[in-house]
């Protein structure tokens, strides 16, 4: 039931290149009728990071990587949006634009009208510091190593839990629960723009 589709974060993703190309077919080429949960992947951040070295550039991110690639998310209803790279946990709310779009944290009923954004890149080095700066965004941080679980029930629940790898218990977690309605309904920016003429 998920549909993953994984950029390679050491190579072009900006408009017009062939990652971006390949990005684009990937998220549009889905059945959401029979992979109802579409999952973004990618090694580097490429959307939201309260990281310290991403905020002292002032990007919270890969430079130019949610500029180049949020209205894909949005025009395809991208889930999660999950990165490593950063040594840290940390989830934003489902957001757009930097616009958080749903102010619940936990439990998700209907359209997200946005994409949840996960750093889960606690493994493999010593952990990275986060900024000072609070975000609106960020929704759950932690300093430490872990790992994530995604536990989709059927085509209209899922589970999202985030583990630390020294237990094994759930740190954070949230719910998705929609019926399939919610991901054909248009957004902002997820349906081509209609003029009186068209």
């Amino acid at each position: 039931m998920f549909r993953f589709c994984i950029a390679d974060t050491e190579h072009d993703w900006r408009q017009g290149t062939e990652q971006y190309n390949f990005i684009e077919h990937c998220l549009a080429s889905v059945d959401r009728q029979k992979q109802p949960w579409l999952i973004f992947l990618a090694h580097r951040v490429l959307g939201y990071s309260s990281d310290a070295s991403y905020a002292d550039e002032g990007s919270f991110a890969e430079p130019m990587g949610r500029e180049s690639l949020q209205k894909l998310w949005q025009k395809y209803k991208v889930d999660i949006a999950i990165f490593g790279h950063v040594h840290n946990y940390e989830r934003t709310c489902p957001i757009y634009q930097n616009i958080c779009t749903n102010n619940e944290k936990h439990l998700y009923k209907g359209a997200l009208n946005g994409t949840i954004h996960v750093a889960a890149g606690g493994a493999g080095a010593s952990l990275s510091e986060f900024t000072p700066i609070q975000t609106k965004w960020s929704i759950f941080r932690d300093y430490d190593h872990g790992f994530v679980k995604l536990t989709a029930f059927d085509h209209s629940n899922l589970l999202f839990e985030y583990k630390k790898s020294r237990d094994g218990k759930v740190y954070d977690s949230f719910r998705i629960s929609r019926d399939y309605r919610d991901i054909l309904a248009c957004t902002v920016d997820s349906c081509p723009s209609m003029t009186l003429a068209s």
